[in-house]
């Protein structure tokens, strides 16, 4: 297979190899394209949760994106897991070194069991700075109420939240519909003028510890490669849903999905 494209990762390692920066280099790998990372924390965790995190120097962040990249040039970025006000920043300054336009945000800012993964001062610095570097930013619902100040129940209240979010600077908002209650499965895209809703059916099971990762990483993948934002997302999305259906079910709680359902092996292995 020949590699399409370079998608440099930063975000946090997960132990358990459903999310994070394994999530990723999967992801980006099983697509054809070539992955770097720059780990940003060290998290001890399984399907059931996590145990510690240990966050990355930032100074240590910077050299990782930099010193990569310049060596290697990306063609797209994915940003994930950044945890503190430092290291936003710190990532800030590096990416506007080494200039690299198309750049997907997933701001992991709430785990799935609701708990809060970064604090009020660094989402203030997200939103006033560092959305305005994004090609695209993908809240699920959760964070999306926590950015735009707002509750959500309906499609309509996704409109209006992506729109505010538009208002901080973002060129792009993709909004994660798995948590409203409803049989289908409403993601909105948002671009500048153009609302457009991804309709799917809702896939019911307890493995899908990664998704959010999985989907922005697929999105970088396929915009890296010169597809158009929408037709990135609408492929990310497809790859998304495969990787569920065809998750092998490990692990007691929130298990992984299938990263590798894009991948046809042709040898036989004895």
């Amino acid at each position: 297979m020949k590699i399409k494209s370079k998608v440099l990762i930063i975000a946090g390692s997960d132990s358990s190899g459903g999310a994070g920066i394994q999530a990723d280099i999967k992801t980006v790998s099983s697509l054809g394209s070539y992955a770097m990372t720059a780990v940003t924390a060290v998290t001890s965790q399984n399907t059931l949760g996590v145990l510690s995190i240990f966050s990355v120097p930032p100074l240590e962040i910077s050299k990782q994106i930099e010193f990569t990249s310049k060596d290697i040039k990306p063609d797209a970025i994915k940003i994930g897991m950044l945890g503190n006000t430092k290291v936003i920043n710190a990532v800030l300054k590096s990416i506007s070194k080494i200039k690299v336009n198309k750049i997907i945000l997933d701001p992991v800012m709430v785990a799935k069991g609701g708990a809060r993964l970064i604090d009020n001062k660094s989402i203030k610095i997200l939103k006033s700075k560092l959305l305005k570097k994004v090609s695209l930013i993908t809240p699920n619902i959760p964070e999306a109420e926590i950015l735009a100040n707002q509750k959500i129940f309906s499609k309509e209240d996704m409109i209006t939240a992506g729109k505010k979010i538009i208002t901080f600077g973002a060129k792009s908002v993709l909004i994660k519909g798995g948590h409203l209650n409803s049989k289908i499965s409403y993601d909105l895209l948002l671009e500048k003028n153009k609302t457009f809703f991804f309709k799917n059916r809702k896939i019911k099971s307890r493995h899908t510890h990664g998704t959010g990762c999985t989907l922005s990483s697929a999105i970088a993948t396929y915009f890296s490669c010169g597809k158009s934002l929408n037709k990135s997302c609408e492929n990310a999305i497809k790859y998304v849903n495969q990787a569920i259906t065809y998750a092998p079910k490990y692990g007691k709680g929130h298990g992984p999905i299938n990263h590798l359902n894009s991948v046809n092996i042709k040898k036989k292995f004895r």
